[in-house]
């Protein structure tokens, strides 16, 4: 079965083509488009990789991904933080609260892609 990656924001022109860019590469694609929405699908589901918006209606991001880290059975999630906020203190933030990438947009789609397949790459090799 193919991994799955959950895309979580708020804006289609962002949605449309990540799902397509991920899908074209192999992925299974859910999408969420508010926080709360985030936080059902991924303990319903259990992606191997979020990309999350921190600007979302009602929870952030910010909070999304300090709720999956404090959940040890999301232990193997992996988050990457993909935003417009690209100010070293919103990066500082992310990270510290457990984001394993932080992007900001506009991002290369090969950018987004590599950064993807990394974290499932090192993700194999510590499951061995």
């Amino acid at each position: 079965m193919p991994e799955t990656i959950l895309i979580v924001d708020d804006e289609p022109s962002i949605v449309a083509p990540l799902q397509f860019l991920m899908q074209r590469n192999g992925y299974r694609v859910l999408v969420a488009q508010t926080g709360e929405q985030a936080l059902e699908v991924i303990a319903a589901e259990k992606p191997e990789v979020v990309l999350l918006d921190i600007m979302l209606p009602g929870i952030s991001g910010f909070d999304v991904c300090r709720m999956v880290r404090e959940d040890r059975q999301l232990d193997k999630t992996r988050i990457v933080l993909v935003t417009a906020m690209g100010h070293r203190v919103n990066m500082a933030k992310g990270l510290a609260l457990g984001a394993d990438a932080y992007i900001t947009k506009p991002f290369a789609n090969e950018a987004i892609v590599s950064k993807v397949k990394e974290l499932l790459d090192h993700a194999d090799e510590t499951d061995q």
